[in-house]
This record gives structure tokens, sequence and C-alpha cells, in this order.
């Protein structure tokens, strides 16, 4: 029998049993659905202990990444430590580091956390005005490359978190942040694949992590970056972006404004017409889609029916 822990109780799983009827006989309440491996609601994570392939088939590669397994069809070859895939983001204090205006609405914030961060360019942090008041924003930053965690910050109307980040921090604040989640980060194992990014606002977060992240661990194929704004002024990043454009050849970037006449060099039109006039055809591309939500959820449909794998499709609205 193997040795399944669980919340720091430990359960004995027998060789014909599952995770999930290890745990549901002990009386642990797991969520589950199918039982046949296919709806991921019994979706948990490996905290400690290999996870047997078959208990990821169908996952996408970021959870796979992450150790998350379907506990239905995962009968352990070794003792586990296992959680809920929603849990596990602690808190931690970070120090404000800087404050940086990108454009009229978004600042840079710079933090350097109290202790060892991990965390994927393009994972999310939730950022705590007070225990009962968060507010999750995007990792722009890339672990190898920035010294900081970054984090891009839209003041929104009557926003009880971004105004008072706008209007309240100064560096050299503590405030607290939660431990890196979300699946919307670079795989890397494919490295010709085609990357198409779309995004609106302050959706260019991850992007610009996931960008230089894959472009730092050597990805070749193509990198395809949009960025929609109903105006210029809603854009931020377009010359360190055009400046990595420059540098590799395999990135493109295509700035695109949606109201009025559009200037030399910006592309008319919603980004996400634009960028699938440019690449309508999306069989084998890898896919990632962030900023606002009517967007991205229109971008999920019209990029799979163009070709890309769901599997392939990373979304992160906001």
């Amino acid at each position: 029998m193997k040795r399944i822990i669980f919340e720091g109780q430990s359960y004995d799983c027998k060789e014909t049993e599952s995770i999930l009827d290890c745990l549901t006989t002990n009386g642990v309440p797991v969520p589950s659905s199918c039982k046949a491996g296919v709806c991921q609601t019994c979706l948990m994570r490996a905290l400690q202990g290999s996870v047997p392939p078959e208990s990821q088939r169908g996952l996408k590669s970021t959870l796979v990444e992450r150790n998350y397994f379907m506990a239905c069809s995962c009968y352990p070859v070794e003792d586990m430590e296992v959680a809920l895939s929603g849990t596990g983001a602690g808190k931690m204090p970070a120090t404000v580091v800087a404050l940086e205006s990108l454009n009229s609405e978004i600042i840079c914030v710079k933090l350097h956390p109290s202790g060892p961060f991990e965390y994927r360019s393009g994972q999310y942090v939730n950022f705590f005005r007070d225990a009962s008041t968060a507010r999750s924003y995007s990792l722009a930053s890339v672990p190898k490359l920035d010294d900081c965690i970054e984090l891009h910050v839209r003041k929104v109307p009557q926003g009880q978190v971004s105004t008072w980040i706008h209007e309240s921090l100064s560096p050299g604040d503590t405030v607290e942040i939660s431990e890196a989640s979300g699946d919307c980060f670079y795989v890397p194992g494919n490295p010709d694949q085609g990357l198409l990014l779309i995004g609106t606002g302050s959706g260019l977060a991850p992007l610009y992590g996931i960008i230089r992240d894959a472009l730092l661990q050597g990805h070749s194929g193509p990198i395809r970056l949009y960025h929609g704004s109903l105006i210029v002024a809603g854009l931020y990043l377009m010359e360190e972006l055009r400046q990595l454009a420059r540098e590799c050849l395999n990135f493109t970037y295509t700035p695109c404004v949606s109201e009025g006449a559009a200037p030399e060099g910006f592309s008319p039109g919603i980004v996400l017409d634009v960028a699938l006039k440019d690449t309508p055809r999306l069989s084998g591309w890898r896919v990632y889609l962030c900023g606002n939500p009517a967007m991205v959820n229109a971008a999920k449909k019209k990029t799979f029916f163009a070709g890309a794998s769901m599997r392939d499709i990373h979304a992160d609205p906001f």
C-alpha cells in the first residue's frame, strides 16, 4: 500500500484504489463527477511524489508542469502528498521597490518578496489591501531576467485596491501578496511551435512576461503579439516591444487602435480581427489571450474555430 498525505493526515491507499477512492472512502470530500478521467472535476495537485502519466492525460501542459492530476485516474506508484487544486495560495510580505507610470491609467509596481518566491512569467498574484480586500494582478517579470516581480496595475474607477495602489502606495511600503497561481505561462519543449498572443489594456502584462521568457528559453518559432486599445494613448511599452522585435527576428509586434484613424506604425481595427486576418489558420499554434473578458471569450471561440486545440489556448480574462 502507498501512503497518501492530505491536509496533514495520512491515509493508506490500496493497489486497486485511486487517490479519489482512497480519500472518499476515508470521509475526505473531494469534488468529482465522471470518475473516468474526462471532466477534470477531481483535479488535484501533487506536493510530493511522482505523478503517474495516465492521471494527467488530456490536461494542458501548464497543468502537467505544475504537477496537477485527476484523482479518479491516479493510482500512485509511491507515497504522495496531495492538495485540492484551489489550495496553496499563502500570503507573503513584499516591499514596494518602485512605482513607474506606463501610461495615464497603468503603473508598473515593482515588488521584492520577503523570502523565496517561485513563479512563472504570466501567472498572477493576489495583492492585498487588507485581510479581506484583494485583487489579482498578472506577473510581467521574468525570474531569470528581473530582480523584482513586476505588476501592471490599471486604475479602475472607484477601485478599492487599484486606487489605493495608484494614490497611496510609496516605495519602501510593505504589502502582502499571495503565492503565484494560474496556468497562463510558457512551457518549453516545442520550440518551433507558433505562438499567437492577443491582449488589451493591462492584459499586456502577462504576455510581456511570456514573450521574454519564451525567447530566453530559445523559442525559435514565430511569436506574434497583438496589443489593442481604443486609442494610441491606451497602449504602452511600445518602444521596448519594437526594440525587442528588431533584436529577435522571430518576434513581431502589432499595436492596434480600434477608434479613429491609425497613425503610421499602428494597425486600425479590433485587435482580435487584426490578429486573425494576419494568421487565419492556427492549427498547431499555441494561443495566449489576456485582458478584456469579452475579447478573451470571443477570441477563445474564434481561435478554436481557426484550428487551435483547446489544450493550446491559454486565457486570462480581467
